[in-house]
Formats: structure tokens, sequence, C-alpha cells
């Protein structure tokens, strides 16, 4: 249920509170626990110092004679807070029970430093080090005693103090992790607010790239490529509905048409004959154009991969130029390659090598077909990261006014009656360059002739292609 409730960005700024309130929290123990060990260490050096002075005081007088209490007077002017020193002759049966009864100090510690040599003991307050010496054959134990302001008022000023940084801090921690969070979720909640405003009537949107952000331009270079698909697969949808049943509809109602005439009255047999042939003009009609949508259909990103090479660009034009002259002797076409670059691997792209020669050569077939075989100039060239194609031609053109229509299937300009053709070859070349992350892009006026310019990727600018079948 917390999963559900608490967005992506709202864990991360919890995540990063975590992580900053465990970093201050280890670094202001460190700090605690090391000036606390710090002064008991040096509190106690102290006193090992004022412990050997007693010893050495002790040694230097005549006869030792002890006083009942055991507690000596200030050794000079500079003694610890609240000093107490102290020196015991060692019961002969080492019981220290009277002398811990009077000086409330553990017998153990008494103990330890008749069998050490030395040790050291404290309690809430005072802090005690104790020696034992020998001293005209008998032996003693000199303790040193005092309070360490030290730990009770400066520790506890640094705890206050440590606690109010690291309250601080963690505020501070907060504010910095949600700027943080939502900093780096911003570009991300952009792209969804962008994706949100992408439906059916405007696939042409397209997310923005963000710059010196890779792994974000990945994903919106993945996400704008899927666009491209669907919006390929969804204008041929479509168009072809709009257009199938008026172009399917046309050579079929002239079958039925012939048929019902032949069959309503006797024929002659040269009659039936007639009948047949144009039945049979109009079934290959309606052959050609099933043929042609299915071409279409096959380049409508259904998400199938077919075989993809390393093609020559320009080995792909002779081979376009050659099969073209081929078909019809008619066609003019000159290969301008004063744009080639230095280094051949420039003109090398990823795709399947059918489908570019389908496309190339249905842009080719048409600038010489509606030029009625004048010259069509192809030029080729490239640079660091695409390929450039451009097919010139000085023909009939394209109407200004139908030029939004000219990627619709079974469209033709109002110019072209007298021209065979379909109005297949232009929409179905877009879909293949589409599908190669090209780009296809026609200038046309009429009576003045087309350029088509094709733009296609090099093979070391952009990832493997991903042609469906």
């Amino acid at each position: 249920m917390f999963n559900k409730v608490v967005t992506n960005q709202t864990k991360t700024m919890i995540l990063l509170m975590v992580v900053f309130t465990t970093v201050i929290l280890i670094f202001g123990g460190l700090v605690y626990f090391s000036i606390v060990n710090f002064s008991h260490q040096r509190f106690y050096e102290l006193l090992k110092i004022r412990t050997a002075t007693i010893v050495q005081i002790e040694k230097s007088k005549k006869q030792l004679d002890l006083p009942e209490n055991h507690i000596l007077n200030g050794l000079n002017d500079e003694e610890l807070p609240m000093e107490k020193d102290y020196v015991f002759a060692v019961p002969a049966d080492t019981n220290f029970t009277q002398i811990s009864r009077e000086v409330k100090i553990p017998d153990t510690f008494f103990k330890n430093i008749v069998k050490k040599g030395e040790d050291n003991y404290n309690d809430t307050e005072f802090y005690y080090i104790g020696q034992s010496f020998r001293f005209h054959d008998k032996e003693y134990i000199a303790i040193a005693s005092a309070k360490n302001h030290y730990v009770v008022y400066y520790l506890g000023f640094l705890k206050k103090t440590l606690i109010t940084c690291i309250i601080l801090s963690l505020f501070f921690s907060m504010i910095f992790s949600f700027y943080l969070s939502k900093t780096l979720f911003k570009p991300i909640l952009k792209i969804t607010g962008k994706v949100k405003q992408i439906s059916s009537e405007n696939l042409h949107l397209r997310l923005e790239p963000h710059p010196d952000n890779k792994e974000l331009n990945e994903l919106v270079d993945t996400f704008n490529t899927m666009l491209t698909r669907i919006e390929t697969s969804f204008e041929t949808q479509n168009h072809l509905i709009g257009n199938v049943s008026h172009e399917l509809r046309t050579p079929l109602t002239s079958i039925m048409g012939e048929a019902d005439v032949a069959l309503s009255i006797g024929r002659t047999a040269e009659e039936y004959k007639e009948t047949l042939e144009i039945i049979l003009d109009e079934a290959e009609k309606l052959d050609k154009k099933i043929k042609a949508l299915l071409m279409i259909a096959q380049t409508g990103f259904n998400g199938k991969i077919q075989k993809i090479d390393q093609i020559r660009m320009d080995q792909l034009l002779w081979d376009v130029i050659e099969t073209s002259r081929k078909i019809d002797s008619r066609n003019n076409i000159y290969l301008d390659i004063s744009m080639l670059p230095d280094n051949p691997k420039k003109l090398k792209v990823q795709g399947n090598e059918q489908l570019l020669h389908l496309a190339v050569a249905n842009i080719i077939s048409n600038g010489c077909k509606y030029s009625n075989f004048q010259q069509v100039k192809v030029s080729l060239g490239a640079t660091d990261t695409d390929v450039y194609i451009i097919i010139k031609d000085l023909g009939i053109g394209i109407p200004e006014s139908e030029m939004n229509k000219i990627y619709d299937p079974f469209f033709r300009a109002s110019n072209t009656r007298n021209y065979e053709g379909y109005g297949i070859g232009l929409p179905l070349a877009r879909n293949i360059v589409r599908m190669h992350n090209g780009e296809l892009i026609v200038s046309s006026h009429e009576n003045q002739g087309t350029t088509v310019q094709l733009r296609f990727p090099t093979m070391y600018s952009r990832p493997k292609v991903k042609v469906p079948s």
C-alpha cells in the first residue's frame, strides 16, 4: 500500500535524508566519543604524574609516618579540581576491606594495584589512579584522585552543541534532499507531462532532448523513435481506410458491371471475348492495387526484424540506376559524385538492402516518368553522421495546394492524369526511410520540377536499425 501511495520522488527524498542522517550521526558520534576518550586519557596522565610525585615525596622522607585518615595535604599550589591524595601501607594479609570502607573505593582497586603495580578507576565524578612502591622493605600504595571538570562540564556543553548541530543538519539535509530530488525528477516530470499531451490527434509531437543528460536523452530518443513508428502506422491505417474502399471499388464495379451486361442478354463469342478482356484488365488493376496495399502494410512497423546489412549507398545507387535503365531504356539518369567523401566508410548505413533499393528506385522512377524522361540528376554526399541522396527532376512538379497530401496512399496530384500510376510510391518510400531512422523531404513547384532529399544516419552514428517485415 505504501509503494502505491508514495511517489518515487518522495522515496528518493526519504532515502537521501536517511543517508544524510546516518552520516551526520556517525560523524557526530565519532567526534564525541573521540573527545571523551581523549579527555579520559589526558586526565589519567595528569593523575599518573601526581601519583609519581607523591611516591617521590614519600620516598624522600627519612621515615614514613602515615596519618590515620591516610589523606595527604596538597602537594603544591597547582592541584587538580577537588584533588585528594592517599598513601596506604599494604596490610600483611592484603585485606583492604577497612581501607575501602573508609575512602569509599572498591577493594579490588587496591588488590589490582598490588598485583599489577598500577591501576586506575573512576566513578560518576572522580577519577583515581594508584601505584605501589616499597620504602624501607615495606610496601605502600600511593593514590591520586580528582574530579574531571572537563568531562562533567565541557563534555556536557559539547554534547548539547553536537545535538544542536545534528538537528540543524537534519533540517538543512531535509531541504537539500527535497531540492535535489525535485531537480533529479524535474526532467522526468517534464517528459511525463509532454507524453500526456500526445494523442492520436497530435502524433507529430516529439520530446525535446535534455543537454548534459546522456541517460535521459537515450530514453527521449527511444521514445521519439517509437512515436515515429506509431505515427507512420497510424497514418498508414487512416489513409488506407479512407482510400482503399474507393480504389478497390472502382475495378470491382467495372468487373461486376461488365459481367452483369454480358449475362443480361445473349452475346456473340466476339462480344464475350471483349467483355472478358475488360474484366481481365480490371482484375489485373485490382491485383496490382492489392499488391501495393500489401507492400505498404509490410512497412507498417509490426515489430518483426528482417535481415540487416552494412550497405554502401554508392553501390546501391549504381545498382538502382542500372536496374532502372534495364526496365526502361528511356530513363535518363545522371549520378553526381562530386560530393563523395574521401573516406568510403562514411557511405555505409545499416538497413535492409531490398527495402532501400525499392524506396530509392520508386523516387527515381517517378522523377523519370513525370519529367517525360528528361535527365534526372542524382547527387550523393556524406558527413560524419549522415548520408544524403538528392534526386532532382525538371518535370511537371506538384501543385502547392496538394503538397500536404503527397504521402496519402493512392493520392495522385491533379496534373498526373496522363501518367500511369497508383499513388503508392512516395508513401512507401517515406515509410522505408523512416524505418531506417532517416528523413525524406520533398520540395516541388508546378511545371518547374521536384527535388527529393533522403537522409540516412551512417552505421557509426546510430545503433543498429530494426526493419519490420
